[in-house]
């Protein structure tokens, strides 16, 4: 059978489960598997089936049959084939940890996803990223500034036909045309729960005030910086023996395991947009 992700949004109301795996049924589909939730604040219902379809079922004509339920239940909906492997471009500058635990992940099959190239604004993680047969593109911000830096970033993600932009680490700021152009297909991950310590060396900052708690964000990324909505946290305990080089050791250890999830989940469809927030069918 052919397996086939349905994610779903539209306003709560009863019956929605019902039409949905009816039809299903009716084209001798079977469910794998089903999340649903209701948002009692927004009043809108969200739901995930996975489900395999007969050989002879054509994606054009399931497409079809959601389709008619627009009108009756006012969805919004898309279909997503499992056998087509997400493409991820993936930018960082200097720190590789990100980048090399996605690659690692990717090439031991702990994420199901093509990294199709690598861009950067500096060229120290070249060898790295060439050394799993990826390419690799130095983009400096040159005489053309950020727009024309942004351009060919955009060209790259024509050029390799990528579904996802991750940010592992990219220390550059991305201008609001960039990301109105691919809403809810960049990720970014940085360093949270140190909400008071802006600029540089943050986990210095956090070492003089005597922090116990070091976390980190990935989101989506929107025009209002590092406020898009959040997909995954993850936090770790530190006390009075962490050095500030201790600290950042562990920083780099949950940015890792953050990002790896929320590219996980968006890769797998879990992830739907509940307008400032999200929700994550884990």
């Amino acid at each position: 059978m052919n397996e086939y992700v349905l994610t779903l949004s539209c306003p709560d109301r009863p019956g929605i489960v019902a039409a949905v795996s009816g039809l299903l049924a009716e084209r001798g589909c079977n469910i794998v598997e089903s999340q649903q939730f209701g948002d009692g604040g927004s009043g809108t219902f969200f739901m995930r089936v996975q489900f395999g379809a007969p050989d002879g079922a054509d994606a054009d004509e399931l497409r079809g049959a959601f389709a008619s339920l627009v009108p009756e239940l006012g969805l919004e909906w898309r279909l997503h084939t499992l056998a087509e492997r997400p493409r991820v471009l993936i930018m960082v500058s200097k720190g590789g940890h990100c980048l090399n635990d996605l690659l690692y992940r990717t090439r031991s099959g702990l994420l199901d996803i093509d990294i199709v190239a690598v861009a950067s604004n500096h060229p120290d993680l070249r060898p790295l990223t060439q050394s799993y047969g990826i390419d690799y593109h130095h983009l400096p911000a040159g005489p053309g500034g950020k727009a024309a830096q942004e351009a060919e970033i955009l060209t790259l993600v024509e050029h390799y036909g990528a579904d996802l932009v991750v940010l592992a680490r990219y220390m550059q700021i991305l201008s609001d045309d960039f990301c109105a152009k691919l809403p809810g297909a960049i990720i970014n991950i940085h360093h949270s729960f140190l909400p008071s310590f802006k600029g540089a060396r943050p986990y210095h900052q956090a070492h003089a005030r005597g922090v116990k708690l070091i976390g980190a964000t990935a989101h989506y990324v929107t025009a209002d910086l590092d406020e898009g909505p959040i997909i995954e946290q993850e936090v770790a305990r530190v006390d009075h023996t962490h050095s500030p080089e201790a600290l950042v050791a562990v920083g780099r250890d949950v940015e890792c395991l953050a990002l790896a999830r929320a590219v996980r989940w968006h890769c797998e469809h879990r992830v739907l947009l509940n307008g400032d927030r999200t929700v994550v069918f884990r």
